[in-house]
Protein backbone atom coordinates (compact mmCIF):
# COMPACT_ATOMS: atom_id res chain seq x y z
CA UNK A 1 0.00 0.00 0.00
CA UNK A 2 1.46 3.25 -0.82
CA UNK A 3 1.48 6.41 0.83
CA UNK A 4 -1.17 8.82 0.22
CA UNK A 5 -0.72 12.87 0.73
CA UNK A 6 -3.54 14.35 2.64
CA UNK A 7 -6.72 14.70 0.46
CA UNK A 8 -9.65 17.55 0.04
CA UNK A 9 -12.93 16.35 1.31
CA UNK A 10 -14.72 18.50 -1.11
CA UNK A 11 -13.00 16.68 -4.01
CA UNK A 12 -14.37 13.27 -2.90
CA UNK A 13 -17.43 14.52 -1.32
CA UNK A 14 -16.79 13.71 2.10
CA UNK A 15 -18.14 16.47 4.63
CA UNK A 16 -21.33 15.25 5.25
CA UNK A 17 -20.34 11.37 5.48
CA UNK A 18 -17.44 12.67 7.84
CA UNK A 19 -19.75 14.86 10.13
CA UNK A 20 -22.07 12.41 9.97
CA UNK A 21 -19.81 9.43 11.09
CA UNK A 22 -17.75 11.61 13.81
CA UNK A 23 -14.23 11.29 11.53
CA UNK A 24 -12.54 14.86 11.12
CA UNK A 25 -10.44 15.98 8.56
CA UNK A 26 -7.41 16.79 11.13
CA UNK A 27 -7.59 12.69 11.90
CA UNK A 28 -7.85 11.60 8.21
CA UNK A 29 -4.98 13.93 7.17
CA UNK A 30 -3.23 12.35 10.13
CA UNK A 31 -0.23 9.70 9.60
CA UNK A 32 2.75 11.60 8.53
CA UNK A 33 4.09 9.06 5.76
CA UNK A 34 2.98 5.81 7.68
CA UNK A 35 1.73 3.67 5.40
CA UNK A 36 0.17 1.13 7.40
CA UNK A 37 -1.46 4.76 9.71
CA UNK A 38 -5.02 3.54 9.87
CA UNK A 39 -5.70 7.44 8.50
CA UNK A 40 -3.48 6.46 5.28
CA UNK A 41 -5.48 3.72 4.88
CA UNK A 42 -8.50 5.59 5.25
CA UNK A 43 -7.18 8.03 2.41
CA UNK A 44 -6.24 5.13 0.57
CA UNK A 45 -9.49 2.99 0.40
CA UNK A 46 -11.30 6.71 -0.50
CA UNK A 47 -9.30 7.07 -3.53
CA UNK A 48 -9.46 3.45 -4.86
CA UNK A 49 -13.27 3.79 -3.67
CA UNK A 50 -13.58 6.93 -5.52
CA UNK A 51 -12.49 4.65 -9.12
CA UNK A 52 -15.23 1.95 -8.16
CA UNK A 53 -18.15 4.57 -7.91
CA UNK A 54 -20.32 5.62 -10.91
CA UNK A 55 -20.73 9.48 -10.98
CA UNK A 56 -24.37 9.46 -9.78
CA UNK A 57 -23.38 7.79 -6.39
CA UNK A 58 -20.01 9.89 -5.93
CA UNK A 59 -21.75 11.48 -2.62
CA UNK A 60 -24.12 8.44 -1.63
CA UNK A 61 -24.06 7.72 2.18
CA UNK A 62 -25.63 4.41 3.63
CA UNK A 63 -28.12 5.55 6.35
CA UNK A 64 -29.49 2.28 6.42
CA UNK A 65 -29.48 0.85 10.40
CA UNK A 66 -28.74 -2.87 8.91
CA UNK A 67 -26.18 -1.56 6.51
CA UNK A 68 -24.67 0.60 9.34
CA UNK A 69 -24.57 -2.58 11.48
CA UNK A 70 -23.34 -5.11 9.04
CA UNK A 71 -20.32 -2.72 8.37
CA UNK A 72 -19.53 -2.26 12.16
CA UNK A 73 -19.70 -6.30 12.10
CA UNK A 74 -17.18 -6.26 9.03
CA UNK A 75 -14.45 -3.53 10.57
CA UNK A 76 -14.78 -5.28 14.16
CA UNK A 77 -14.11 -8.75 13.04
CA UNK A 78 -10.84 -7.30 10.42
CA UNK A 79 -9.65 -5.57 13.82
CA UNK A 80 -9.63 -8.49 15.50
CA UNK A 81 -8.11 -10.72 12.87
CA UNK A 82 -5.48 -7.93 12.60
CA UNK A 83 -4.63 -8.84 16.17
CA UNK A 84 -4.98 -12.37 16.41
CA UNK A 85 -2.09 -12.41 12.91
CA UNK A 86 -0.25 -9.37 14.07
CA UNK A 87 -0.73 -7.70 11.23
CA UNK A 88 0.00 -3.98 10.12
CA UNK A 89 -3.27 -3.31 8.83
CA UNK A 90 -6.96 -4.40 9.02
CA UNK A 91 -8.10 -6.11 6.08
CA UNK A 92 -11.90 -7.06 4.94
CA UNK A 93 -11.37 -11.41 4.33
CA UNK A 94 -14.37 -13.02 5.59
CA UNK A 95 -17.73 -12.32 6.87
CA UNK A 96 -21.78 -12.36 6.87
CA UNK A 97 -23.24 -11.08 3.48
CA UNK A 98 -26.15 -8.95 2.77
CA UNK A 99 -29.52 -8.93 0.18
CA UNK A 100 -31.24 -5.56 -0.55
CA UNK A 101 -34.72 -6.28 -1.54
CA UNK A 102 -37.47 -3.85 -3.17
CA UNK A 103 -38.64 -2.53 -6.26
CA UNK A 104 -37.09 -0.17 -8.69
CA UNK A 105 -35.85 3.21 -7.45
CA UNK A 106 -36.02 2.43 -3.41
CA UNK A 107 -32.65 3.51 -3.18
CA UNK A 108 -30.66 -0.08 -2.74
CA UNK A 109 -28.09 0.83 -5.35
CA UNK A 110 -27.14 4.10 -3.59
CA UNK A 111 -27.30 2.41 -0.33
CA UNK A 112 -24.89 -0.04 -1.84
CA UNK A 113 -22.53 2.08 -2.89
CA UNK A 114 -22.73 4.09 0.14
CA UNK A 115 -21.70 0.96 2.03
CA UNK A 116 -18.40 0.95 -0.01
CA UNK A 117 -17.75 4.92 0.85
CA UNK A 118 -18.83 4.19 4.26
CA UNK A 119 -16.14 1.46 4.62
CA UNK A 120 -13.30 3.21 3.35
CA UNK A 121 -12.99 6.43 5.69
CA UNK A 122 -13.00 3.46 8.64
CA UNK A 123 -9.31 2.43 7.90
CA UNK A 124 -9.92 -0.69 7.27
CA UNK A 125 -8.84 -2.35 3.92
CA UNK A 126 -11.78 -3.52 2.02
CA UNK A 127 -10.87 -4.98 -1.57
CA UNK A 128 -14.28 -4.27 -3.46
CA UNK A 129 -15.26 -5.37 -6.90
CA UNK A 130 -18.61 -4.15 -8.16
CA UNK A 131 -20.59 -5.44 -10.96
CA UNK A 132 -24.07 -5.50 -12.00
CA UNK A 133 -25.23 -9.07 -13.15
CA UNK A 134 -25.97 -7.77 -17.16
CA UNK A 135 -22.48 -6.46 -17.34
CA UNK A 136 -21.05 -10.00 -14.92
CA UNK A 137 -22.83 -12.17 -17.51
CA UNK A 138 -21.29 -10.10 -20.39
CA UNK A 139 -17.83 -10.59 -18.67
CA UNK A 140 -18.06 -14.23 -18.98
CA UNK A 141 -19.88 -15.06 -22.30
CA UNK A 142 -17.12 -17.28 -24.05
CA UNK A 143 -14.98 -14.97 -26.79
CA UNK A 144 -12.14 -15.02 -28.53
CA UNK A 145 -8.73 -13.73 -26.90
CA UNK A 146 -10.55 -13.87 -22.99
CA UNK A 147 -10.43 -16.17 -20.41
CA UNK A 148 -13.55 -16.84 -19.14
CA UNK A 149 -12.39 -18.50 -16.42
CA UNK A 150 -9.80 -16.36 -15.16
CA UNK A 151 -12.42 -13.59 -15.37
CA UNK A 152 -14.73 -15.65 -12.98
CA UNK A 153 -12.30 -15.92 -10.30
CA UNK A 154 -11.72 -11.95 -10.02
CA UNK A 155 -15.73 -12.09 -9.22
CA UNK A 156 -15.84 -15.49 -7.04
CA UNK A 157 -12.56 -14.79 -5.17
CA UNK A 158 -13.15 -10.88 -4.68
CA UNK A 159 -12.78 -9.84 -0.82
CA UNK A 160 -15.71 -8.05 -0.55
CA UNK A 161 -18.05 -7.85 -4.00
CA UNK A 162 -21.31 -6.01 -4.69
CA UNK A 163 -23.65 -7.51 -6.88
CA UNK A 164 -26.04 -4.80 -8.34
CA UNK A 165 -29.69 -6.11 -9.83
CA UNK A 166 -29.42 -10.12 -9.29
CA UNK A 167 -32.68 -11.84 -11.04
CA UNK A 168 -32.92 -9.05 -13.47
CA UNK A 169 -32.77 -11.70 -16.66
CA UNK A 170 -36.63 -12.42 -16.71
CA UNK A 171 -35.67 -15.76 -18.54
CA UNK A 172 -32.94 -17.18 -17.26
CA UNK A 173 -30.42 -19.33 -19.53
CA UNK A 174 -28.21 -22.71 -18.02
CA UNK A 175 -25.64 -19.77 -18.97
CA UNK A 176 -26.70 -17.25 -15.93
CA UNK A 177 -28.34 -20.20 -13.75
CA UNK A 178 -24.66 -22.13 -13.49
CA UNK A 179 -23.20 -18.28 -13.17
CA UNK A 180 -25.51 -17.68 -10.81
CA UNK A 181 -24.34 -20.97 -8.90
CA UNK A 182 -21.10 -21.34 -9.39
CA UNK A 183 -20.58 -17.72 -7.89
CA UNK A 184 -23.05 -17.32 -5.00
CA UNK A 185 -21.99 -21.39 -3.74
CA UNK A 186 -18.26 -20.51 -3.77
CA UNK A 187 -18.81 -17.62 -1.99
CA UNK A 188 -21.14 -18.87 0.74
CA UNK A 189 -18.70 -22.13 1.48
CA UNK A 190 -15.65 -19.41 1.61
CA UNK A 191 -17.98 -17.27 3.94
CA UNK A 192 -16.76 -14.07 1.73
CA UNK A 193 -19.02 -10.98 2.33
CA UNK A 194 -21.18 -10.39 -0.88
CA UNK A 195 -23.44 -7.25 -0.80
CA UNK A 196 -26.43 -8.01 -2.98
CA UNK A 197 -29.42 -5.82 -4.46
CA UNK A 198 -32.10 -7.10 -6.17
CA UNK A 199 -35.85 -6.14 -7.10
CA UNK A 200 -37.54 -9.35 -6.44
CA UNK A 201 -39.78 -9.72 -4.16
CA UNK A 202 -39.28 -12.18 -1.51
CA UNK A 203 -41.32 -15.01 -3.19
CA UNK A 204 -40.24 -14.40 -6.14
CA UNK A 205 -36.73 -15.26 -5.56
CA UNK A 206 -36.53 -18.92 -5.92
CA UNK A 207 -38.81 -18.76 -8.88
CA UNK A 208 -36.44 -16.42 -10.42
CA UNK A 209 -32.70 -17.87 -9.00
CA UNK A 210 -33.83 -21.49 -8.17
CA UNK A 211 -33.98 -23.46 -5.12
CA UNK A 212 -30.08 -24.13 -4.80
CA UNK A 213 -29.16 -20.35 -5.15
CA UNK A 214 -32.15 -19.33 -2.78
CA UNK A 215 -31.13 -21.86 -0.10
CA UNK A 216 -27.15 -20.68 0.02
CA UNK A 217 -28.66 -16.80 -0.31
CA UNK A 218 -30.96 -17.58 2.73
CA UNK A 219 -28.24 -18.97 5.06
CA UNK A 220 -25.43 -16.52 3.90
CA UNK A 221 -27.47 -13.28 4.36
CA UNK A 222 -29.64 -10.75 6.25
CA UNK A 223 -32.38 -9.91 4.40
CA UNK A 224 -32.91 -6.15 4.17
CA UNK A 225 -36.08 -5.42 2.46
CA UNK A 226 -36.51 -0.93 0.67
CA UNK A 227 -40.25 -0.18 0.18
CA UNK A 228 -41.61 3.06 -1.08
CA UNK A 229 -42.40 4.84 -4.22
CA UNK A 230 -39.77 5.19 -7.26
CA UNK A 231 -37.22 7.80 -6.69
CA UNK A 232 -35.72 8.67 -9.56
CA UNK A 233 -39.53 9.37 -11.04
CA UNK A 234 -40.02 11.91 -8.40
CA UNK A 235 -36.77 13.59 -8.77
CA UNK A 236 -37.22 13.81 -12.64
CA UNK A 237 -41.07 15.14 -11.96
Amino acid sequence: MQWIPPINPKRYHLEQLLAARGVTLDWLNSGDTDTFHPANVARYSITEAAKTIPFKFQDATADSPDIQAWLKELVTTARENQADRGAPVASVFQGRSLLLLGPTGTGKTHQAYGAIRELAITGVVACWITTTTADLYAALRPRHGIDSEAEFRRFRDARILLIDDLGADRKPTEFTEEVNFRLINHRYEHHLPTLITSNLLPKEISDRLGDRVTSRLIEMCQRVVFTGPDRRRGEAA
